[in-house]
Formats: structure tokens, C-alpha cells, sequence
């Protein structure tokens, strides 16, 4: 009578040589779940994304924190793996870790609070909401209109920037 077979180990895993092959394998080490491939390839796919990244107006750590980029296992690979891969956006990467960022705010209204406005107030028109911090406009501010008001709504303070045509 045979002997029945063991089965078989599953192998090592192989890591390439580079960058790439210490980030997996740092992953697999730590048990990190990132993405939908591998750990190195998930921070490629970021390192390929952020030059373009503070198109849509918002800065890249702001990007990368607010997209949902460094969430659980993948910030940690970031962390480990973007001044492996992508050196100059290191910064952008500890920032979005920490929380500690510029943020970038597009065109629009804005009210700045401390507390979510209900779903009536925001379908008021009264603005989205922004935490309070100190703010800095740049860019073209042709027709720019800005205030700031009392609790009651009283208007404390404004200014209407417009551009002013000399006539000969």
C-alpha cells in the first residue's frame, strides 16, 4: 500500500530586487491589505497620480487624505513606499498622514463653521461649510465679493474687488 503524499508547501513568496520587491515584501511581513494588487504597484499607481493630482482643487496632501488614499493599510504603504518610488512627494504623503495640510478651496460660497449646517440651511444656498482656520485668496479676484458677519447676520466687515477700467 502507498503512502499518501504530503501535500505540498505553498513557496516562498520572491521579491524582486529594488524598491519594489522591500515594499512587498514589507507588506506581506506586516500583513497589509492594499489596494487590489500589490503594495508596490498600489504606490506607483499614486506616485503616476499626484503631479495631476491638484487639478480638481485640492491640494495634493488634501488629495491624498481626503480621496480616501491613505485610509487603514494603504497610508501605511505610502508612508513606507512613496520615498522609495517618488522621493519629492514624501511631504505631500507625512502631511496627509498627519492631518496637517493646506486646503484648497475652489470657487463658490462658503460658510465658515465649526458645525455642520443642516440639510435645510445648505439647500438655503447658505454655503458649504469650511472649518474655521485663516484664509488667504490667490489668483484672479476680479469681481470678488467677500463678508464677514455676526451671529445675527449683521455684516461686520466687506469688500467687492472689481477691476477697474482707466478711460483715456
Amino acid at each position: 500500500m502507498a503512502e499518501p503524499e504530503e501535500p505540498a508547501a505553498d513557496p516562498e513568496p520572491v521579491y524582486p530586487v529594488g524598491p519594489e520587491g522591500e515594499i512587498d515584501e514589507l507588506a506581506d511581513e506586516k500583513g497589509w491589505l492594499v489596494g487590489s494588487g500589490s503594495a508596490s504597484g498600489f504606490v506607483q499607481d499614486i506616485c503616476d497620480s499626484l503631479p495631476v493630482s491638484a487639478i480638481d482643487g485640492a491640494s495634493r496632501p488634501q488629495w491624498l487624505a481626503e480621496s480616501g488614499q491613505m485610509d487603514g493599510d494603504n497610508g501605511k504603504a505610502l508612508l513606507v513606499g512613496v520615498p522609495k518610488l517618488c522621493p519629492k512627494w514624501t511631504k505631500a504623503v507625512k502631511e496627509a498622514a498627519s492631518g496637517s495640510y493646506e486646503r484648497w478651496y475652489g470657487d463658490g460660497t462658503y460658510v465658515v463653521s465649526s458645525k455642520m449646517p443642516s440639510a435645510e440651511e445648505l439647500s438655503e444656498g447658505e454655503g458649504l461649510p469650511i472649518p474655521p482656520d485663516t484664509y488667504r485668496a490667490q489668483g484672479r479676484m476680479e469681481d470678488c465679493y467677500w463678508e464677514r458677519t455676526s451671529k445675527g447676520g449683521e455684516i461686520i466687515d466687506n469688500q467687492l474687488r472689481r477691476r477697474h477700467s482707466r478711460s483715456p
